[in-house]
């Protein structure tokens, strides 16, 4: 399975240090857990998108008497 842009963001935001400051500034990242609530709304509007209920219906017959 492919990994969608967000999800390697979020991978490359987890390893890389919170914040980070230098010559010529500072820099913070969003909150990890911003994160996965962005990836979460993302992924529920992605499946509304998608054809069908999200659930199968099937009918199961035993194979054989007891």
């Amino acid at each position: 399975m492919s990994e969608t842009p967000i999800e390697h963001s979020i991978q490359d935001n987890a390893a890389g240090p919170r914040k980070a400051s230098g010559d010529a500034g500072s820099v913070e990242q969003h909150a990890l857990t911003d994160q996965i609530a962005a990836d979460k709304h993302l992924a529920s509007k992605q499946a509304m998108r998608t054809k069908g209920l999200g659930v199968k219906l099937v009918k199961l017959s035993p194979s054989g008497t007891v």
